[in-house]
């Protein structure tokens, strides 16, 4: 029997979490987080001891809160997020004050019958690709000439 086959679901489940260097997010239907996995302390530095039950806003600048809830709410609403959207960059907060760049998606839960029970979120850090990305832009808009006026 492999080690696989002698563990349980459940057992699987908790390991994989565990493992995923991604950061995996889920909150309840309030926005209050519920999981954190090693990966989310990683990328944004707070333990799971000082994120579960804190309210989402512990990760989300405080500039984009309202558009935050604003769409957390649609999406409850609306039984998911929209279709065809995969992942974004966006900011957020690190234990430590900075600023960072997360590529991060969501999806929300449902159990079995369909009941939704909160959003689940993956991250990971893409400040330094960010970063880059925006230095090359701009390198590049300064190697570009000027429209002659």
């Amino acid at each position: 029997m492999s080690n696989i086959e002698s563990n349980t679901v459940e057992t699987l489940s908790e390991d994989i979490l565990r493992s995923m260097p991604e950061a995996l997010i889920f909150s309840d239907l309030e926005g209050i987080i519920r999981i954190w996995n090693p990966g989310a302390e990683t990328v944004f530095g707070f333990t799971a001891a000082e994120s579960i039950g804190q309210s989402l806003d512990l990760i989300i600048p405080e500039r984009l809160r309202k558009a935050h809830w604003e769409g957390f709410h649609k999406a409850v609403t609306r039984g998911g997020t929209i279709p065809g959207r995969t992942s974004l960059i966006t900011r957020s907060l690190h234990k430590s004050s900075e600023h960072i760049y997360v590529d991060i998606s969501f999806s929300m839960v449902k159990n079995q019958a369909g009941q939704m029970l909160g959003a689940m979120a993956v991250a990971r850090d893409a400040t330094a690709r960010f970063l880059e990305g925006k230095d090359l832009r701009r390198q590049l808009a300064e190697l570009t000439p000027k429209p002659e006026k």
